[in-house]
């Protein structure tokens, strides 16, 4: 018999006496009305990132109520509690450096409180990690409910969609293609419902993610966040979150060595966001898990692009849903996955795969294996003398003609010096120059912003890709040949750092690898006269992340949050 304490007698606070502990504990509960028989029912907590600073959770206050409805009618005690809430473009330097610190929130609450099983309700781009993270280490029994992506608008008759699109007019405001008038217009248009992003950005891509971990149930990562049927999968949540309480179904049990591969598959075929490597390995990292990105290209080599959704291809999200949703990915790459990994479903993923799905008018969105968008996986890892522990670039949203290409490098030294420069008239840069940006890692930047995405120099008037290189991120939004996650990273004395402007740079997507094209002999000479001097923190979680954060290729996670030990 199973008599491991449960509900409130879960966790219990000391008082050097159980019963006592008990005792007061539900005195206290039964302040806020509950009656003994509710007291007795097991909690299942629920993580509400809702957050006035947070628009991608706009409709959470309406989605919690769901899932308490589920919660109750399976047996339940619902209770909702917060945890930090991460608003993408909403925080400085970026929110990429607060994401640990909300795992370690989720974390040390979840461990804390007397839970039987939680939901984590997020969406917007670090929150799911940070909760998977979070979870992850405290091992309660959890399951996942996103928020759901927006739907999308119409601009002087063209549908339009954050945040692909936001990029693609100011790119075009930028090179003077459209005016003041018409870049400001769009605004209003590009974000039109509560949601995430309505395109393959991080926040969609760790959607996918976390529903092909088994983290979340089946064809949850695509309903529209202003659905109805959102609310109803919220309702089916918070009832399965009872049954995992029962079952002690943890997550460390769902998201094996297995689980991570089915998922490094979904993020290629679907053209997610490079992000998602970054998540995944921290993730898995707090699991004993090591993704290694040699692995990520075998399985990239064998992985075909078949989702197409912006920056990828044409659609969006809802197109996504409508086409059946991430159920019909797993379908069509099921001979490639792992079949026999629990999800919080209670069954294996190829049990409640089943039979074949049939969907009708879904192949232009999602396509078969035999006919792809693209031939190979979306993402690719690169090596060589420029990142010796690894790159990543999106081969799916870069420019054919600039994979295999050799450069001159023009050289920003960091983001201040890019904004300062990057439209000088003055600047000496041409089309086929490769732009390169230092300082902008983990520690140097600090925090890795999503400042990959360089812009091209105004005065290339009608050029609209370059090859862009940092040790920074890029939005999941964002297109072009980018080479990004550059690790080491300039500011720990990563080879980046002592590139400059006029140094030839090779990039062979072929055969994975970046090279600085400059003799080891100059190297070692700009590497003595450029000692390693990391920016002074003087005290708070900032000092606490330039002092613990690991490097890009180990998922920036702090490295005494990992459960293995890597180089």
């Amino acid at each position: 018999m199973d008599d491991k304490p449960k509900g409130y007698a879960n966790r219990l606070t000391e008082y050097g006496d159980r019963d006592f502990s008990i005792y007061i504990r539900r005195t206290f509960a039964s302040s806020m009305g509950f009656s003994n028989a509710t007291l007795d029912k097991p909690i299942i907590g629920i993580v509400n990132t809702y957050s006035d600073l947070n628009n991608c959770h706009r409709g959470f206050k309406e989605l919690v109520e769901a899932v308490k409805r589920g919660v109750s009618a399976a047996g339940g005690l619902p209770l909702e509690f917060p945890v930090i809430s991460l608003g993408e473009v909403f925080l400085s330097p970026t929110s990429m450096m607060l994401r640990n610190l909300m795992a370690m929130d989720v974390e040390a609450m979840l461990k804390a409180q007397p839970l039987d099983a939680v939901v984590l309700m997020g969406g917007c781009d670090k929150t799911l990690p940070a909760l998977l993270m979070g979870a992850a280490s405290a091992g309660v029994p959890a399951i996942t409910l996103a928020s759901g992506p927006m739907l999308t608008g119409n601009f002087d008759g063209e549908r339009v969609g954050a945040c692909t699109d936001c990029r693609r007019f100011w790119a075009q405001y930028r090179r003077g293609d459209i005016d003041h008038d018409t870049v400001q217009g769009v605004q209003s248009h590009l974000v039109p419902t509560a949601g995430t992003c309505g395109v393959m950005g991080t926040a969609s891509t760790m959607a996918c993610l976390t529903e092909a971990l088994g983290m979340m149930l089946p064809g949850g990562a695509a309903i529209p966040a202003v659905y109805a049927e959102r609310l109803r999968h919220g309702e089916l949540t918070g009832q399965k979150a009872v049954e995992l309480s029962v079952n002690r179904i943890t997550p460390n049990q769902i998201m094996t060595k297995e689980a991570f591969d089915n998922a490094l598959r979904v993020l290629l075929a679907i053209g997610g966001s490079t992000n998602g490597i970054i998540h995944l390995t921290a993730i898995a990292g707090r699991l004993g898990i090591h993704l290694d990105l040699e692995h990520l290209n075998t399985l990239s080599d064998d992985t075909p692009v078949l989702v197409a959704l912006k920056p990828t291809g044409q659609y969006y999200m809802e197109d996504f849903y409508r086409a059946g949703g991430l159920p019909v990915v797993l379908q069509t790459l099921k001979d490639k996955l792992h079949l026999d990994v629990m999800t919080v479903t209670g069954q294996t993923m190829g049990e409640w795969l089943g039979d074949d799905f049939q969907w009708a008018d879904w192949q232009d969105v999602i396509h078969p294996v035999d006919d792809p968008l693209q031939p190979a996986g979306a993402l690719i890892a690169l090596k060589g003398n420029l990142a010796p522990n690894g790159a990543i670039l999106k081969r799916s949203a870069a420019s054919p003609h600039l994979l295999n290409s050799t450069g001159r490098a023009v050289v920003f030294t960091s983001l201040a010096d890019l904004a300062a420069r990057v439209d000088d008239p003055d600047l000496d840069v041409k089309p086929d120059d490769f732009l390169v940006l230092q300082n902008a890692g983990p520690i140097g930047a600090p925090g890795m912003p999503e400042a990959g995405y360089l812009p091209i120099p105004k005065k290339l008037t009608g050029v609209k890709d370059m090859v862009r290189i940092s040790d920074a991120r890029m939005s999941g939004t964002a297109f072009g040949t980018i080479v990004l996650h550059v690790s080491p990273e300039s500011a720990v004395g990563g080879l980046l750092g002592l590139v400059q402007s006029g140094d030839m740079i090779e990039l062979n997507a072929d055969k994975r690898q970046i090279n600085l094209l400059v003799d080891d002999e100059e190297i070692e000479r700009r590497r003595q006269a450029n000692p390693v001097q990391l920016p002074h923190v003087a005290r708070g979680y900032e000092r606490l992340f330039q002092e613990s954060v690991q490097q890009a290729h180990l998922g920036m996670d702090f490295d005494f949050l990992r459960h293995e030990s890597l180089e």
